[in-house]
């Protein structure tokens, strides 16, 4: 009797105890259920608004385009400009939706019947230490986006579904598949939807068909494994299981999806990475002075050819002696760089030698003296004595060790004789050639010791060839520039070059006689492998040991300049600046010029009164604005400086040889000006030589 009376208690007791579990359990869940609705209020309130989150940091993209339009080059996280929803193509928003979260519109943040799902993977994957998957939402992936981390802790994941609700509550769908298109991460630096649709196929997102929606929506499962610019084929792949889902969803019919050849998807060409990217690493810094725009992306319109940049490439790398480097600027005759070659390899050295090295110029650096000395009176026909001449201690010498005896002007330039270059610099003063390079654009420190005169002041590449097109404009400075004009994404203007012509350095038949002795050291004189069949006006330069070639010049509009030599000053056998850099002149040239037409030097200008009929008080005692003059000094910014008598230079290195060989330079007999005038196509009647125009001759030493 007893023990039938406890097994009729024992099913009782169970169900009290079920009963006491089910309530724990029910106050449990309403528990958890206020706690998670407490969360979610106060995740509400601290929610920032809508705009907040649109303009919340992003980054600057920049993309950079050369003359033709053609991107070279795109900078920085990629965040394009900012599509609303309407203006959101619908197979974007379907292709996106049915790939990430088929139950987008139905769920409140959070989707349980994912959550049970990657419940059922975690047993299943449980100690093989692969990653979970299939939980997280549109939404908790904008919320793991702008608040939160990609780390895998349990409690981030917490934060994120409460984020995820208050988001759901305080946000409509289409704001938040708004906010997810704009910033999800798509690979190759490319956030949202603009700036993948952009960087993939050249075009914004607002006109993304069927096939590029399906790619860009596959990408962001494996942004770095699936990235057509990674692996192509894999792109594709995925793309197709993207139209799959896509189908099974109802978003498009069976026909659409056999419809799709995603083989035929044009994706844009990845830009080029190697030499043009000296002149993006010059031209992208002055941005910070052009435009005051942080955030949103930016067009840059540059004025780099390609084509001339394949060229000029070509040309240095072709004609660079072994172990030698080389630098090449190419500017327009308004300053626009056109081509900017900085070394051999990008890739190898990103060191700029054309806008960063300083080298000695050599004989290059005579453009200065000899303007000078035309401004001061000279011209071309003036006629000096190629003797042995010694200034303070130093006397200069001819790489031949010949002097030519009484020549003119013309001649001394075109065979770059050094004794005639120092006869001038004493004349005019050597403080007065300093002032004219500073007047040219020339930055870096300069000396006024006698052998200045031969090019032994360190310039940069970029400055001698601002000087070189400054003379082919006719004395008009030029400014060398990369960028014309700067655009937000949307097309609205920041920037645009304006061309300044106001700023002249020397008078028009300065420059015109300049350009008559430059065309004739490359018609007849130390230049001549820089002949490329049209008129082209230029000078070699050649520093001691054969440490420093250069050539320099222009034609058609287009001014050049070419450096070599090794980065460490060591010696090139063989390098002079009437070889190997006058070859790459040369070869560059032929094609910059190749599509413009043919133009003749403006040297036959008519010269000012005052030179043809000198007044003789006019020039006593030699320039008035020259160091030996005794005549005031005035620095590039146009302050008085005081003259510098010359100092001496013994203790220097020897100074710059001639650039030709002593077997490829014609002996004085042929260093006549008839020959000279037959060969440059002269025909007029011969004028006595000139005398100089101060009343003491040129060789007598001050």
């Amino acid at each position: 009797m007893a023990g039938s009376g406890k097994s009729k208690r024992a099913p009782g007791g169970v169900r009290t105890w079920l009963m006491r579990g089910l309530k724990i359990g029910l106050a449990a869940a309403v528990a958890g259920l206020l706690a998670v609705v407490i969360a979610v209020v106060i995740a509400l309130q601290s929610l920032p608004d809508y705009e907040s989150l649109k303009s919340s940091p992003n980054g600057q993209m920049i993309r950079v385009h050369a003359a033709d339009g053609s991107v070279i080059v795109s900078l920085g996280p990629s965040f394009g400009r900012w599509i609303s929803y309407d203006q959101i193509p619908q197979v974007m928003v379907d292709a996106m939706v049915s790939t990430e979260d088929k139950r987008f519109y139905m769920h409140p943040g959070i989707d349980p019947v994912g959550m049970a799902r990657a419940a059922w993977i975690a047993v299943e994957r449980r100690g093989s230490g692969r990653r979970l998957q299939g939980a997280s939402t549109i939404t908790q992936q904008v919320t793991r986006n702008i608040f939160l981390n990609n780390s895998y802790s349990f409690g981030r994941k917490i934060r994120e579904m409460v984020l995820a609700l208050a988001m759901e509550r305080k946000f409509s769908k289409r704001q938040i598949l708004e906010l997810y298109l704009n910033k999800v991460y798509f690979g190759g630096g490319a956030y949202g939807i603009d700036a993948a649709s952009r960087k993939f196929f050249g075009h914004p997102a607002t006109t993304i068909d069927l096939p590029e929606a399906a790619i860009i929506a596959g990408l962001v499962k494996a942004p770095s494994s699936y990235s057509p610019t990674a692996d192509a084929e894999a792109a594709i792949g995925r793309a197709g299981v993207v139209l799959d889902l896509m189908q099974d969803n109802g978003k498009i019919s069976a026909s659409q999806r056999a419809g799709v050849d995603l083989d035929d998807v044009k994706m844009a060409p990845e830009p080029p990475q190697n030499s043009v990217r000296y002149f993006t690493d010059w031209a992208l810094p002055q941005l910070d002075l052009l435009i005051d725009e942080p955030n949103e992306p930016l067009e840059v319109y540059t004025t780099i050819d390609l084509g001339m940049q394949r060229a000029a490439t070509a040309a240095v790398q072709a004609n660079a002696p072994k172990g030698a480097q080389g630098a090449m600027v190419s500017l327009d005759r308004d300053g626009a760089v056109r081509a900017m070659v900085g070394g051999l390899d990008y890739v190898s050295s990103n060191y700029n030698r054309a806008v960063t090295a300083t080298r000695q110029p050599g004989s290059a650096w005579k453009i200065f003296v000899y303007m000078a000395a035309l401004e001061a009176g000279y011209t071309p026909d003036t006629g000096i004595t190629d003797e042995p001449v010694t200034i303070n201690g130093w006397s200069p010498r001819n790489s031949n060790g010949k002097f030519a005896g009484a020549i003119d002007i013309r001649t001394a330039f075109a065979y770059s004789i050094n004794t005639v270059a120092a006869k001038l610099g004493v004349e005019v003063g050597f403080s007065t050639v300093a002032d004219m390079a500073r007047r040219f654009g020339i930055s870096t420190p300069i000396n006024t010791h006698p052998s200045m005169v031969l090019g032994t002041s360190d310039v940069r590449l970029i400055d001698m060839t601002r000087a070189f097109a400054s003379i082919a404009r006719k004395g008009i400075a030029v400014t060398p520039y990369g960028i014309t004009k700067v655009t937000t994404a949307d097309g609205r203007l920041l920037y645009e070059h304006e061309d300044d012509t106001s700023r002249v350095l020397v008078a028009p038949w300065v420059a015109a006689g300049m350009t008559d002795l430059m065309q004739t050291a490359v018609s007849t004189g130390t230049g001549r492998a820089a002949q490329i069949g049209r008129p082209v006006a230029g000078k070699t330069g050649t520093t001691s040991s054969n440490k420093d070639g250069w050539f320099l010049g222009f034609s058609s509009g287009i001014t050049t300049g070419v450096w070599m030599g090794r980065d460490d000053a060591r010696a090139v056998g063989g390098l002079q600046g009437g070889r190997a850099p006058a070859r790459a002149f040369a070869d560059y040239m032929k094609v910059a010029v190749a599509k413009r037409p043919v133009e003749k030097f403006d040297t036959e200008v008519t010269l000012p009164e005052w030179q043809l009929e000198p007044d003789e008080e006019a020039y006593y005692e030699g320039p008035d604005n020259g160091a030996y003059g005794g005549g005031m000094m005035v620095d590039e910014n146009g302050y008085p400086i005081e003259p510098q008598a010359p100092a001496s230079s013994q203790g220097y290195e020897d100074e710059p040889d001639m650039e030709v060989d002593p077997q490829d330079r014609p002996q004085p007999p042929r260093l006549d000006q008839q020959w000279i005038d037959n060969v440059l196509g002269r025909d007029r009647p011969r004028q006595p030589a000139q005398q100089p125009p101060s009343g003491r001759p040129p060789s007598q030493q001050p």
